[in-house]
């Protein structure tokens, strides 16, 4: 069964590149649309200046790519020694009431910039909560910041995509639908993750079943070991996901958005990765 999705590429794998750049090389794979990633060294937006604005808008006017989503989740630009992996902090729960603020207006800016470029939607990933910070105190920090986050997304049009994962907050798919429940906003979904549903042990098309009214967006990579296996993205096709069951039910529940390849564990080959993971993907859409 063959899914109306639009395979889209992330411009984290493109790390080595400029954004622009990164733009003009996705499209050249064949992709229907690129996802932003706003954290350095793309748009991280304390140095994201007009100049870099507007070449990234000569790129997707000139290559006509659509954008998927604006990737929000990480904040490595923030540090001047962050590790070269993904990293929260300061997250949307972090204690510290001037670090939480600045997350909160860096994601509010994240979505002024989907607005500009067309893109449906914006994610976020909780973060951890730290030492001293008990779950319950930052769930509470979370529904105050996802709260004033939505009350300026939602007039422009811009839906909020929480990217659960394993070890955060949201950490798998009942807490991000209970927290979807809990706050009652028509705006606010899941980015979702397929690497991290299988690598807390969940059922791939289960969770696309149960989540469908609520999807903002995928992200799509394989995984070694599949169900239950190491959370390390790779092509597809590389790993152990079930693709065709992943596809069959997006089919099933009549999602026609995107699906957005992310491996930023290929900065030394994107290219090669993004090349790859269409052939692998061709067959489904």
């Amino acid at each position: 069964m063959s899914a109306c999705v639009d395979l889209a590429f992330s411009t984290n794998a493109y790390t080595k590149y400029g954004l622009d750049e990164a733009v003009r090389r996705i499209t050249a794979h064949g992709y229907d649309g690129v996802e932003l990633l706003c954290d350095d060294p793309h748009g991280y937006f304390p140095s994201f200046d007009a100049d870099d604005r507007r070449a990234l808008l000569d790129a997707l006017d000139e290559t006509g790519i659509a954008v998927s989503n604006v990737n929000a989740n990480t904040a490595t630009g923030y540090y001047d020694d962050a590790p070269p992996s993904a990293f929260f902090d300061p997250s949307i729960v972090t204690a510290d009431e001037e670090e939480r603020r600045w997350r909160v207006e860096y994601t509010k800016r994240a979505i002024d910039l989907a607005d500009t470029v067309d893109s449906p939607a914006v994610s976020v990933a909780t973060g951890r909560p730290l030492p001293g910070t008990p779950p319950a105190e930052a769930h509470e920090y979370l529904r105050e910041s996802l709260h004033e986050i939505l009350d300026y997304a939602e007039p422009r049009g811009v839906d909020i995509g929480i990217e659960f994962e394993p070890g955060l907050l949201v950490g798998c798919t009942d807490e991000a639908l209970d927290l979807i429940d809990d706050l009652g906003r028509s705006s606010l979904g899941i980015n979702l993750d397929l690497g991290h549903v299988a690598v807390d042990g969940e059922d791939l098309a289960e969770t696309i079943r149960r989540s469908a009214r609520h999807i903002t967006g995928l992200h799509v990579e394989d995984v070694p070991g599949g169900r239950g296996g190491k959370h390390y993205h790779l092509v597809p096709g590389d790993g152990d996901l079930d693709f065709s069951a992943v596809f069959d039910a997006l089919a099933e529940v009549g999602y026609d958005g995107f699906a957005t390849v992310e491996l930023y564990t290929y900065p030394d080959e994107p290219d090669a990765a993004a090349r790859r993971s269409h052939e692998a993907l061709a067959e489904y859409v």
